[in-house]
């Protein structure tokens, strides 16, 4: 785990364009974002993939296909490589781990999985932050160097989630009580735990209704930096939003993290401005709707501090199975019959029937 550090004169993003082969794009990115230079040489690293709905479908979670290639190019010079992630009040992290084929991932290439909802924690004080003064830290991530894994996607709080938000997943399960100061928490967050590298799943990225209920955008792009902010903006740019719509942009840049000035960052490869992939910006679908309205009102702690929250939690599921009923097959569809990105998802619906 690395402790947020000043902004320096200029950050690298790397922005490759995947060119039929996505471990090429992510060696090219590793090294023009000179992953050398923040990785230790035999170091002991985590990678804190997206797995945040067990109900998935392709672009909502990071891709078993960029897992894989990053896990191939890095093993020659890190340490021990595990992949992380957590439960969510909504999701069964084991489940998704098993439906996605990462399990498969892991198993071929020796890679050890780690639930970080089922790791000790040690409490780290953040007396500076303006949310989350005390933040339990999965143990992993101190025995660890983080590098993070994002997917491109919208999402309907935060316009966009990327790597800033994807560490939203190492706080303990009920992070979401912090959802109407989500831009405040995710500065907080990132102050206590930084990526020392962040390489963005921009392969297959969702649009439309994010983080879940959304539809598959091919971007065909892998970015790569450590810093996560100065990623995070370069992906609103690749996406076609303006990265000044993007609150926790700003909060994280004016809190030291990284750099949100587009003439401070240095792109290696291709230039946003000239592949835009235009993303349709998400709204709040019903869940979020709906929780958005009762955390704001005055019956707030009667749905989230009593047994009602369990049948909120319930409605919700109910929500995310008729949605996946009714959408998912035809974005399955979509994305399987893609030469690249397709392959890695066949065994998907094999490996949901096998649970049943």
């Amino acid at each position: 785990m690395t402790v947020a550090q000043g902004q320096h004169p200029q950050s690298i993003v790397a922005l490759e364009k995947v060119r039929g082969d996505v471990r090429v794009a992510v060696r090219r990115a590793l090294e023009a974002a000179r992953f050398d230079e923040v990785l230790p040489q035999g170091a002991p690293v985590s990678l804190k993939v997206n797995l945040g709905w067990d109900l998935f479908i392709p672009g909502s979670i990071t891709s078993p296909l960029v897992v894989e290639s990053l896990i191939l190019e890095l093993r020659e010079h890190v340490g021990e490589i595990c992949v992380v992630e957590a439960d969510q009040v909504l999701e069964n992290v084991e489940r998704a781990f098993r439906r996605s084929g990462m399990a498969e991932v892991c198993r071929r290439h020796g890679v050890r999985w780690v639930n970080m909802s089922r790791q000790p924690t040690v409490t780290v004080d953040a007396p500076g932050n303006a949310v989350l003064r005390r933040i339990a830290v999965p143990c992993i991530l101190r025995d660890t160097i983080l590098i993070t894994v994002p997917v491109m996607k919208t999402h309907a709080k935060t316009v966009i989630t990327g790597a800033l938000k994807n560490q939203w997943g190492c706080l303990p399960t009920m992070r979401h009580e912090y959802h109407l100061v989500l831009d405040d928490a995710i500065a907080d967050l990132n102050h206590v735990i930084r990526p020392a590298l962040c390489l963005m799943d921009g392969t297959v990225g969702l649009e439309g209704n994010g983080p879940k209920s959304g539809w598959p955008r091919v971007a065909d792009s892998i970015l790569c930096s450590s810093d996560p902010v100065a990623l995070d903006t370069i992906q609103a740019l690749c996406m076609g939003i303006d990265p000044g719509r993007v609150a926790h942009l700003r909060t994280c840049a004016a809190r030291g993290i990284g750099t949100n000035d587009r003439a401070r960052i240095v792109v290696r490869g291709a230039q946003p401005e000239e592949h835009v992939v235009r993303f349709r910006p998400a709204r709040h679908n019903a869940v979020s709707r709906v929780e958005t309205l009762l955390r704001g009102s005055t019956v707030k702690k009667l749905f989230f501090d009593t047994p009602l929250f369990h049948l909120c939690l319930l409605g919700a599921k109910i929500y995310y199975y008729l949605w996946t009923a009714f959408r998912s097959a035809a974005a399955w569809r979509a994305i399987r019959s893609h030469p690249i990105y397709g392959p890695q998802w066949v065994a998907t619906g094999r490996r949901r029937r096998e649970e049943r």
